[in-house]
């Protein structure tokens, strides 16, 4: 082969890569055009664990879908923490492990001693103070009946326009919140904020009186896979993509369930900074408010403290924070 028909070849071997990158291979958004799809559509989801290399470098694969007989992956960058949905076909995989990826940002953090940051009791599973200068602002969407605050949502995006925000948002509360769903994602493409989607389980489990021991995640009975699966689904079935964490409702956790998250590749998320408790932010605190409706005294708090400059500044993303 001459060199100019080998140069032809490559030249068309590449303009046929990008194409297929640009129609395929991209990130995918299963939604008919914006329009939530039945969540019944996504069979077979399951966990996985692959390492997968494409067109972006090399991923890791943790769930595994089929969507209209086509294959599609969760997969996370491990080194950023940033997690995309691609078809499974764009992807060449092979099973891996956590000791193989131990020297991954991501199995540093699943993996990390946090015992000497959190109270020695069960609340407040997980990472709850962030590196580095600024707040990490959280919201919970527990289960509610009441509105979602979009005053709130509002009023922290004229403060900084594009603010990142890490909603924790439970299964039920998308279920019966399509709307203000929506509201959010329509902020989120006109620029006004930046959303990263933290699971707070399905059915978020809780019984006024119980003792947190017999509470939350830990009642009798409660499937921890379903509670995970079934909101990473209907995220999905809108369009948004599941994040690598995870907040315990209450965040409220034993042993016994942290290490169960960790085998599902999720990072624990708790909080250092509840503001409806009491503890003012400090740099690098994970804020916590609830814009369900449901802690009208923690929004107010937080815009006092934003008000009144109490508030470390710059908002921060909560891939920073591990």
């Amino acid at each position: 082969m001459g060199k100019k028909t080998l140069l032809s070849v490559l030249c068309v071997l590449i303009a046929a890569f990008s194409a297929r990158a640009q129609d395929g291979c991209a990130p995918v958004d299963l939604t008919d055009k914006g329009q939530p799809i039945e969540v019944e559509r996504l069979q077979d989801y399951t966990p996985v664990f692959d390492s997968c290399r494409g067109q972006d470098g090399v991923r890791l694969a943790i769930r595994r879908l089929v969507f209209d007989g086509q294959s599609f992956l969760l997969t996370v960058d491990p080194q950023s923490l940033d997690t995309q949905l691609e078809r499974a076909a764009c992807l060449s995989c092979v099973e891996t492990s956590d000791e193989a990826q131990e020297t991954t940002r991501l199995m540093r953090v699943l993996h990390a001693d946090q015992t000497s940051t959190r109270p020695p009791a069960l609340v407040n599973a997980g990472l709850i103070h962030g590196a580095g200068a600024g707040v990490y602002v959280t919201g919970d969407l527990c289960p509610s009946g009441k509105a979602l605050d979009r005053a709130f949502i509002d009023d922290i995006a004229k403060h900084t326009p594009g603010a990142p925000i890490t909603l924790a948002i439970s299964g039920s509360w998308l279920a019966h919140h399509s709307a203000d769903f929506s509201w959010l994602q329509e902020k989120i493409r006109d620029g006004a904020i930046t959303i990263d989607w933290a699971n707070h389980s399905y059915s978020h489990p809780y019984v006024i009186g119980l003792a947190d021991r017999q509470n939350y995640l830990l009642r009798p009975g409660v499937d921890l896979d379903r509670e995970i699966f079934e909101t990473e689904k209907l995220l999905i079935a809108h369009g948004a993509t599941p994040s690598v964490f995870f907040r315990f409702p209450g965040l409220v956790a034993d042993p016994s369930l942290l290490e169960k998250l960790r085998e599902r590749h999720l990072i624990a998320l708790g909080a250092d900074a509840w503001l409806a408790l009491g503890p003012a932010p400090r740099p690098g605190s994970i804020v916590l408010v609830h814009p369900n409706g449901n802690e009208p005294g923690g929004l107010k708090l937080f815009m006092k403290y934003l008000a009144t400059g109490k508030m470390p500044q710059p908002f921060r993303r909560i891939n920073e924070a591990p």
